[in-house]
């Protein structure tokens, strides 16, 4: 047995890494395809501040930092409506706040290598406490995403539609919106706030370059995700590297071979045309 499963803070990284690499591909791709795909950098900075809120409060950060991106993705929902045309400046004013109220709090705690391993992540040291809400909120976030399959998938694309053949759009985004916030706010904890979103985009990004239906782009971008989780756990633990920049960097690699794979199968088409 390879020498990283001796190790049970490993054993917890590559499972809760397995878990949130598929949550992350499901709730990207909803949001990628609702031209949302920085919600997760608003939500990942607004999740800092929870941080420093639970860390002064004493009290278990990630919970706090849940708190924060559900009020955040709450928020965003709500100054999208009122913005009408302008709805994607929901995103810029709560990313401000959230980075606002993360400077000013962080200021006030003591420890500031507590706060500072939300930054980049620290996967490794994931406590059995948090390994086991990542499998509560796996089974959770996954039934739903699956149950309301249809919904989202009309939502994604034309709300007004949506609205018009009878999905309760309001229900469903509220749902969505708490299942994102909750999903951010623990990927914050293990790859780091200030690239959780790229984990949530690039994998999703890569994907549409080779799929070929609403299906298949969530499948290509499940193994996108998951194997860039993996293998960045592996490289990181057997290389010394940061888990979090690693998973990322994999994923980008992914996104670029991908492109790469599609422009030369293109030009072998258009050389047999010709």
């Amino acid at each position: 047995m390879p020498s990283i499963f001796y190790y049970a803070y490993m054993q917890r990284a590559l499972l809760v890494g397995f878990l949130l690499a598929l949550l992350v591909a499901c709730l990207g791709t909803v949001m990628v395809h609702k031209r949302l795909s920085l919600i997760g950098d608003a939500l990942s900075h607004s999740s800092l501040a929870g941080v420093a809120l639970g860390l002064l409060g004493g009290f278990n950060p990630v919970i706090g930092a849940m708190a924060a991106c559900v009020v955040a993705a709450f928020a965003i929902e709500g100054i999208r409506k009122k913005l009408g045309n302008h709805s994607e400046l929901a995103v810029a004013i709560v990313l401000s706040t959230g980075i606002g109220l993360a400077g000013v709090m962080s200021g006030f705690v003591k420890s500031s290598a507590d706060f500072n391993s939300f930054l980049f992540g620290s996967i490794v040291a994931i406590s059995k406490f948090e390994t086991r809400l990542v499998i509560v909120l796996a089974v959770v976030v996954l039934f739903s995403f699956f149950l309301l399959y249809k919904e989202l998938f009309y939502i994604s694309f034309d709300e007004q539609a949506a609205a018009i053949s009878g999905v309760p759009v309001g229900l469903v985004n509220a749902i969505f919106t708490i299942l994102t916030a909750v999903t951010v706010s623990i990927a914050a904890r293990t790859v780091g706030a200030l690239i959780v979103s790229s984990l949530m985009v690039v994998p999703v990004a890569g994907a549409m370059s080779v799929a070929r239906s609403y299906k298949s782009t969530i499948v290509w971008s499940a193994v996108i995700s998951v194997s860039s989780t993996i293998g960045g756990l592996v490289l990181s633990f057997y290389c010394g590297l940061k888990p979090g920049g690693t998973i990322v960097l994999i994923s980008v690699l992914w996104f670029l071979l991908l492109h790469i794979w599609k422009w030369a199968a293109g030009t072998k088409t258009i050389g047999k045309g010709a």
